[in-house]
């Protein structure tokens, strides 16, 4: 069921659908819910799927301002407080599991597990530098105008204050920092990532309970290169405690 819920002034839309324990997709930047269309969307067969757009994304409204991951992590904590009313797993997907780590930093007790796939916790993790306007397809342009409410063109303005964002270093935590997340954790990339491969590592070895994983021939859309496995891997994560292992040595 698609709704909307105003959230700390900004009028939010989101999805909610399937049963169970409740589960937040968070999108990657300057795309929008759709993004999980043949991949993580099946995991309502399974829980309490709740799938937001976060401001200036998708039909959700841009109050203006900065975009910031911290700006967007106090919109996720709002959303989980006056929407989910309940612990949740958080999932999230390139800038979307960066405002999932900062909302498990700064509100453990709002997140029960936490799953992040292509993400950093600093902006010298990213190989890749921070889109400008002429660097966005064309596609991404049209499929944004079919649904915001702030009119055709909109987007190049996202583009550039999340740029902006970038340029400010708003992305510099330090790996002590990461200990603050208290919940079981899957760190997900692909091996040819747009996050380097020794960035996820750090990510994986910083955080007090975490779990890797490597999808082999992937690169930053793995969702959309390897979905059966992806989603695969999320379902299992959450669907269960960890099967034990038989010759562990960091988690011995």
């Amino acid at each position: 069921m698609q709704r909307y819920v105003e959230l700390d002034g900004v009028r939010t839309w989101y999805d909610e659908r399937g049963a169970g324990d409740p589960v937040v997709l968070l999108h990657g930047a300057i795309v929008d819910s759709r993004c999980f269309a043949g991949n993580l969307d099946a995991l309502d067969g399974g829980f309490r799927l709740y799938v937001p757009e976060r401001r200036g994304h998708g039909h959700t409204a841009d109050p203006g301002g900065p975009l910031s991951p911290q700006v967007m992590a106090r919109d996720t904590v709002a959303f989980l407080r006056d929407v989910v009313g309940a612990p949740a797993a958080l999932v999230g997907y390139s800038a979307g599991a960066v405002v999932a780590l900062l909302t498990a930093i700064a509100r453990p007790d709002l997140v029960s597990r936490l799953v992040l796939i292509s993400g950093a916790f600093h902006q010298d993790g990213v190989l890749s530098p921070p889109a400008g306007p002429a660097d966005i397809p064309q596609i991404i342009y049209d499929q944004h105008a079919e649904v915001t409410p702030e009119g055709p063109g909109h987007l190049v303005s996202v583009i550039e204050r999340i740029a902006a964002s970038s340029d400010a270093g708003d992305l510099a935590l330090a790996a002590a920092d990461l200990s603050a997340v208290t919940c079981r954790t899957l760190v997900m990339a692909g091996d040819d990532d747009a996050v380097s491969l020794d960035h996820v590592l750090r990510l994986y070895r910083a955080l007090p309970d975490a779990e890797l994983a490597v999808v082999p021939n992937a690169s930053h859309t793995l969702l959309i290169e390897h979905p059966q496995l992806c989603t695969g891997l999320v379902t299992t994560f959450l669907s269960g405690p960890p099967a034990p292992t038989h010759m562990p040595i960091r988690r011995a």
